[in-house]
C-alpha cells in the first residue's frame, strides 16, 4: 500500500468503540465497523496489514517501543494514540491493549479497543509527544 501523506485536519472520532485485533506480530486479524468507517479503510484494506498502516508520524517511537514491552510481558497496556486515516485526517483514540493467551498461558494474540478523547487528554498528550518527538532526533 501506498504511503498516506498527513494533512492537519482532525476527523473526530465519537460514538461507539472501534475494536481490532492482532496476531502477535501486530498484523490485523480482526477489525470492527467503526474501525473502519473511523479509519476510511475497508475490512479488506485493514485485514492482513499490520496495525501501524494507521500510525501518525506525529507519534513518537518511544510510545510504541514502552505499548510492546508491556503487552509482550502478558499485561494491559493503555495510552492515547493519534492515527492516520486514508485520506490523511487524523484521529485521536484512548486505546486498551490486552493480551489473549491460550490454555498454556502463552499470548496468542492481543485485542484492542479504543474510545474517544478529551480535548483536555488530547492537549496534554500533544505536549508530551511533541518533546518525546525532538528527541528522537
Amino acid at each position: 500500500m501506498s504511503k498516506i501523506e498527513p494533512i492537519d485536519e482532525e476527523y473526530v472520532f465519537e460514538g461507539r468503540a472501534i475494536v481490532s485485533e492482532t496476531d502477535t506480530k501486530g498484523v490485523i486479524t480482526y477489525a470492527n465497523r467503526k474501525f473502519c468507517e473511523i479509519s476510511g479503510y475497508s475490512k479488506e484494506e485493514l485485514v492482513g496489514q499490520p496495525h501501524n498502516i494507521i500510525r501518525h508520524p506525529d507519534m513518537p517511537k518511544k510510545a510504541f517501543e514502552a505499548m510492546w514491552n508491556t503487552i509482550k510481558q502478558g499485561n494491559i497496556w493503555t495510552g492515547l494514540v493519534k492515527n492516520l486515516r486514508k485520506d490523511g485526517r487524523y484521529y485521536w483514540v484512548e486505546t486498551t491493549i490486552t493480551p489473549v493467551t491460550d490454555e498454556n498461558g502463552l499470548i496468542v494474540k492481543y485485542a484492542a479497543a479504543r474510545k474517544p478523547v478529551s480535548r483536555a487528554s488530547i492537549d496534554e498528550a500533544e505536549k508530551q509527544y511533541k518533546v518525546m518527538k525532538e528527541n528522537e532526533s
